[in-house]
């Protein structure tokens, strides 16, 4: 991802507002939204190597539109195909890891290999900020060049992969069995139900933070390449973390996990708004490191108590509602720090993520109470 670290500086450079540049990340989340469901059910209906194939055909053809466009309305199509292409590999490729370890008789594993694709994946991106950073300070445009051809990569390796034997495949599938896939992780399974929204939640903190960091670290007066490097660094500690998550979890025990990664991660956003200087670096350090071991912890938690065939399904559920979330708080971030500054945007999240999470983590920590009692 050569893009992450400089996107919304990109935003900057072309001459958009904060407002026009978090809707392009709100329409990337709504194109996820409205596809992100149906496509973790082809998945689980065709196969989630077939389903990958097509995400990662989408992705490249996003990133192209960016490399060779100009304008709000290009970036805009480009962001809606991007976000297609990701709802199709948003839940397929953990369900598929899952189901892998499932046949090999290892699914008690999958916390374990979720942190190594996690810290792989986060190696490469702590590399890629680098180099982001430094295209970036040539051309704004030369990240984006280069992430076209590094996304290409993604369509030879989905079609190496093996798709796993699954049990209970949908054997009517139609928009009638997704909406009872849908009910029966929303609304019928209280257990799925509440990971499912405490995870979001998080999930769409973790999103945020990850997109509005760039822009206040540009009000600091850092440039491009050092903003790269901050995004390496703290990439390099997501996955280092993610790589032990597992034993951490081991070592705390879940109520312990939950607790301190929900305090550190709602926590770095009000502290973030008072600290206007370089200290914020030792903040997102912490919200970072809690990143990673929430990541493949939560995950694993909602396979736990998911079937095979429905797994992709509910993952994307996860995905839909964090993009969802972010979708609607997206454009009220850009307001506030047009209307008013980022630090005050920042403490106004840190409120908002408070509640949300506050209100969901009771209800998440009693359905894992059952869990360890079954």
């Amino acid at each position: 991802m050569l893009t992450m670290p400089i996107l919304m500086l990109f935003y900057k450079d072309m001459g958009f507002s904060d407002r026009e540049s978090f809707q392009l990340k709100a329409f990337y989340s709504i194109a996820i939204v409205i596809f992100e469901i149906p496509s973790g059910y082809v998945a689980d209906v065709l196969g989630r190597r077939k389903t990958l194939i097509i995400g990662s055909i989408l992705g490249t053809l996003g990133f192209l539109v960016y490399a060779t466009t100009s304008g709000f309305y290009w970036f805009l199509i480009a962001e809606v195909i991007l976000g297609i292409g990701q709802s199709f590999v948003s839940g397929a490729d953990s369900a598929i890891m899952y189901d892998s370890l499932k046949q090999a008789g290892r699914e008690k594993e999958y916390v374990k290999y979720e942190g190594r694709n996690f810290t792989v994946g986060n190696y490469s991106e702590a590399l890629a900020g680098i180099i982001g950073g430094t295209l970036a300070a040539i051309n704004m445009r030369y990240p984006f060049i280069f992430q076209t051809a590094i996304a290409f990569m993604a369509v030879p390796a989905s079609f190496m992969l093996i798709e796993p034997i699954r049990t209970g495949v949908r054997k009517k599938p139609g928009i009638k069995d997704i909406l009872s896939v849908v009910w029966y992780a929303t609304v019928k399974n209280a257990k799925l139900r509440y990971n499912l929204l405490y995870s979001s939640i998080l999930g769409t903190a973790t999103l945020t933070m990850a997109w509005i960091y760039q822009l206040y670290l540009n009000d600091l007066g850092f440039s491009e390449y050092a903003i790269g490097t901050t995004h390496t660094v703290l990439n390099l500690i997501v996955g280092t973390t993610t790589l032990f998550a597992y034993k951490i979890e081991a070592k705390l025990k879940p109520k312990m996990t939950i607790w301190l990664t929900s305090i550190i991660i709602t926590g770095s956003y009000v502290l973030s708004g008072f600290m206007e200087s370089a200290w914020i670096l030792v903040i997102l350090a912490v919200f970072y490191f809690s990143r990673g071991i929430a990541t493949p912890v939560l995950k694993d938690y909602i396979n736990r108590i998911t079937s095979s065939d429905i797994r992709a399904t509910v993952l994307s559920i996860r995905s839909l509602i964090i993009r969802g979330f972010f979708a609607i708080i997206a454009p009220f971030i850009g307001y506030l720090s047009d209307a008013y500054t980022r630090a005050f945007s920042m403490k106004v999240m840190g409120i908002v993520f408070t509640i949300l999470v506050g209100s969901s983590i009771f209800l998440f920590l009693r359905s894992i109470d059952q869990n360890e009692e079954a």
